[in-house]
């Protein structure tokens, strides 16, 4: 598992990654904002722990931008301060947890691992939009009275259009997400996943893969209200 880790202390971002490491993650450590958004977009990470008051981009415009692009991935703020305003407007960009300065290392690592827990569970693993429900488990699809059996790159690439609907996806990062890579022939490969996930969905007339020429695809939902 990923962890994006921005800190701009020098030393307790230094001692903070080391013990994250040492309990079986990959870190990413940035040192301000700015750092730490294009250490999100590069890494991919599976959970953010971001510092509020950081340098070039604050914690709360770097949560908001990161949920906008990856609206599942969990965060965790840390902050010196207590206030009550700071934790409700953490919590409304749609933060997990907030921990309060000065903490212990293990700590966060207990809280990062009950998250983590939480949004990766089985028991979380099925995904609805519209009429049609993804249990990605038993890599089924369920659009009204019936049942597709996906492939596992086929649930996965499903899977990643529902948490990213109505968003315009890039080509490229949806290779890179699914597939691990930007590849010519991968992305011919894809292009048939596509459509048979089409063909799949095609009963639901409220929802549509669209092509967006020159740029990728996109999951519409037509009336979100449905």
């Amino acid at each position: 598992m990923k962890v994006l880790l921005a800190e701009d202390d020098r030393d307790f971002g230094n001692i903070l990654s080391q013990y994250i490491s040492i309990n079986g993650f990959e870190v990413s450590l940035a040192r301000d904002g700015k750092e730490a958004w294009d250490l999100f977009q590069q890494d991919k990470p599976d959970i953010c722990v971001l510092d509020v008051m950081m340098p070039e981009m604050d914690g709360f415009t770097l949560g908001e931008k990161i949920k906008e692009a990856q609206p599942s991935v969990p965060l965790i703020y840390l902050t010196a301060k207590s206030l009550k305003e700071d934790i409700v407007r953490g919590l409304k960009i749609g933060a997990d947890d907030y921990i309060t300065k000065p903490f212990d290392p293990e700590v966060l690592i207990l809280r990062i691992n009950n998250i983590l827990k939480r949004a990766y569970s089985s028991s979380t693993d099925e995904y609805k939009i519209s009429s049609i429900v993804l249990k990605i488990n038993s890599l089924e699809l369920i659009c009204g009275d019936t049942k597709e059996k996906l492939t596992l790159k086929e649930a996965q690439l499903l899977r990643y259009f529902i948490i990213n609907r109505n968003k315009v996806l890039a080509r490229e990062d949806i290779l890179t997400e699914i597939w691990g890579e930007d590849d010519y022939f991968l992305g011919r490969s894809m292009d048939v996943f596509i459509s048979r996930l089409r063909k799949y969905i095609s009963s639901d007339k409220n929802l549509d893969i669209r092509t967006v020429r020159g740029t990728g695809f996109m999951l519409e939902e037509l009336n979100k209200e449905r």
